[in-house]
């Protein structure tokens, strides 16, 4: 038969058993009473209590412990008792059970002695275990009131917007207007207009046209619109990538990829918001191969007009932004093929829709429906059946095709012109980059402020602290922070190089664009969610924007070239610089001399060998630079190095680039990591002394 559980009553009325109330409450108060626990206090009660043996054992027994309702009574006549205690008076259990029992002074000593051998016993801090008996708390204060930043914001916002503190500006205000104002609890149909009637607000403040030429109504600068591509990032990412799909990858295809006439027809009316189209690249069979897609451009000199087709369901084009609903023209890419040749992928102007917004005969245009994000765009299928555009549709700048089949180009090699025609997505892939960490931005400045309001625990008997002042939440918030910081500059550096003469140094931009847009995109998905869990259930809510910016900014790891794809590509780049054996889609053989290159290098350039053990050097930028570097030549070296005794097997190129893609993985990330710091630590350099350099060197230390 079970034994009955000890009782309140068991204890009341006896002042030995009495003055054990605050330590049995507080030992229990935690739902548990270990073996250990037991014989420490048997051990520390002595002889004591021995007339009490029965009803102490009851209570000190973990296989019967008291109910809450029996914990619950001690807690009201503790209450009861000592009511309003001061802080200083709750200085132990053991005072506390003494100050209940009023034991005689000759009982009171042994008492004290023995109370206060089991407090320690159970390693009870003095002021923790009374906090247990009093659940009155300071009133909470939701406020700022951080001391003032040691340095100035508004010239640290001038350091981060630079030369481009104009765009900035501009669209910081149109992101305050009312009819720009963040949607909520909106349906997906109701969304796209939304996000359609933002772009038109932009394209009326000129900002569609930044990037054409001037004699198209246009600003002559590119770089201004990737600036304000990045910009809005801040403000809701839907409207972010229909700013790209429309002036960005439709317009930026027509100028980059058309010639004059084209310029002429479509440009203007594409700046102005009028004119709204896609780009129809990924096919459901090919994403990021793009030189293997399936859809056909067949031309017919009879009638000079190319027929475009959909030879299989794999050759349907996917996640077309601008086509499910809005989009009337597309710039379509597709294999060329004239009579029995074929000449590779080309670019082509397919109108899709007519003037009443209803497909045109032969195109099928399906919606991609509801996404996990981004569901402010209106991303379609599209599947030609033999449709006919006239000659002149084809983007002409790199072939073309005269009325009788001829066909030219300046670029003799078709590996080599395939890759020029694709060099207007480096600009895709540095403004999803630069987009990428204007949400992170957003995302951790909404988080660090909730942080810096947000009280919760704090020391016994003492006010709440802010979660900011945990140190386990700075370290979640604040390298991620720093982090940004670097990918600024990073971008910003980026897109320099490709405003001064990118096309000079086509592999070396390539192979940056492609791993910065690696670091940022996964960069932000990080943050995202970091600051997501940083701001509790509160960051859940849409209204606060965390939720809805890790949802939309997920897909940036896959569009404009997968994330792993682009590691490999840039690995490939680095290798072919390291050993001029290695070009194009064939490895080639490794030159003889890198086993020599690798031993000698990789000993001079270890920053390790030296064993610098002063504390000074763990912030030492330009220790840090030269172990980023090292590692990343460790890295290159030694995958050249298997990758020639594959090669010296027999392995053909491609097979044993794939059988070391997890290192030339690690290549690719210790690569970019290093560019990163050394963007981060010029960007800091180039500051005037101050504070605000001063801050920045802190984050970059």
């Amino acid at each position: 038969m079970t034994a009955a559980p000890p009782t309140f009553d068991d204890l009341r009325g006896d002042p030995a058993l009495t003055a054990l109330m605050p330590l049995l409450y507080v030992a229990w108060a935690d739902g548990e009473l270990t073996e250990d626990e037991v014989r420490a206090i048997e051990t520390a009660r002595g002889d004591g209590w021995a007339a009490q043996s029965e009803a102490l054992s009851r209570w000190l027994s973990p296989e019967n412990p008291p109910t809450s309702t029996e914990l619950l009574r001690i807690y009201a006549f503790v209450q009861a008792r000592l009511p309003g205690l001061d802080v200083d008076t709750r200085s132990s259990l053991a005072e506390l059970g003494l100050q209940l029992a009023e034991l005689p002074e000759a009982e009171a000593e042994a008492t004290r002695t023995a109370l206060e051998e089991m407090e320690a016993a159970l390693d009870i801090e003095p002021k923790e275990g009374t906090r247990e008996l009093w659940a009155e708390r300071p009133p909470v204060e939701q406020h700022f009131d951080e001391p003032a930043p040691a340095f100035e914001p508004a010239r640290m916002t001038e350091i981060l917007d630079g030369e481009y503190a104009r765009d900035w500006a501009l669209v910081r205000k149109l992101a305050a207007r009312p009819e720009l104002a963040y949607r909520y609890d909106v349906d997906k149909s109701a969304y796209r207009e939304a996000v359609l009637e933002w772009l038109r607000i932009l394209s009326a403040e000129g900002l569609g046209r930044l990037g054409y030429p001037e004699a198209f109504g246009g600003g002559g600068r590119m770089d201004r619109f990737v600036k304000t591509f990045e910009a809005l990032g801040m403000h809701d990412l839907s409207l972010v990538v229909k700013y790209g799909v429309q002036f960005g990858l439709f317009g930026g295809a027509i100028l980059n990829l058309g010639t004059e006439r084209h310029h002429r027809r479509y440009l203007e009316e594409v700046g102005a918001g009028r004119l709204l189209g896609g780009f129809a690249m990924t096919e459901l069979g090919h994403g990021s191969n793009v030189r293997d897609v399936e859809t056909i451009a067949r031309y017919l000199p009879e009638r000079e007009v190319f027929v475009i087709h959909s030879p299989s369901s794999s050759s349907r084009k996917e996640w077309i932004g601008n086509a499910a609903v809005h989009g009337t023209i597309m710039v379509v890419f597709a294999q060329l093929e004239i009579g029995p040749t074929a000449h590779g992928v080309h670019a082509f102007v397919v109108p899709v829709r007519d003037e009443h917004g209803q497909p045109l005969p032969g195109v099928t245009i399906s919606d991609c429906g509801e996404k996990m994000g981004l569901n402010g765009v209106d991303n379609g299928r599209l599947h030609f059946d033999h449709v006919e555009v006239p000659r002149d549709a084809l983007l002409d700048r790199y072939a073309t095709v005269a009325a009788d089949g001829s066909y030219e180009s300046p670029i003799a090699s078709p590996s080599r012109r395939f890759f020029t025609m694709l060099g207007t997505l480096v600009g895709g892939r540095i403004s999803v980059a630069s987009a990428s960490v204007s949400a992170a931005k957003s995302v951790l400045a909404i988080a660090v402020r909730y942080g810096a309001l947000r009280r919760q625990f704090g020391p016994a008997d003492g006010p709440e602290r802010c979660v900011l002042d945990y140190r386990t939440h700075q370290l979640r918030l604040f390298t991620r922070l720093a982090t940004t910081y670097a990918l600024h500059f990073t971008v910003d550096d980026l897109q320099a190089r490709w405003r001064d003469g990118g096309e000079a140094n086509g592999r070396e931009l390539e192979t940056l664009a492609a791993v910065v847009k690696v670091a940022a995109t996964w960069h932000a998905i990080d943050a995202a969610q970091m600051a997501r869990e940083c701001c509790g259930g509160m960051g859940f809510l849409s209204a606060n924007r965390i939720a809805e910016f890790r949802k939309d900014v997920d897909v940036f790891a896959t569009f404009e070239g997968d994330n792993t794809v682009l590691l490999q590509l840039a690995a490939k780049n680095l290798l072919t610089g390291y050993a001029k054996g290695l070009s194009g889609d064939f490895f080639g053989t490794v030159i003889r001399e890198i086993r020599r290159r690798a031993a000698v290098e990789l000993l001079e350039k270890n920053p390790f060998a030296v064993r610098r053990t002063d504390d000074e050097h763990l912030t030492d930028p330009q220790f840090h630079a030269e172990a980023l570097a090292f590692r990343t030549h460790s890295l290159l070296t030694s995958a050249a190095q298997r990758m020639k005794r594959r090669l010296d097997r027999g392995m053909d190129g491609f097979e044993a680039a794939m059988d070391i893609q997890d290192h030339l993985q690690s290549l690719a990330l210790a690569h970019v990591e290093a560019h990163v710091f050394g963007c981060f630590r010029a960007a800091v350099e180039r500051q005037p002394a101050g504070p605000e350099r001063e801050a920045l060197q802190a984050w970059s230390a």
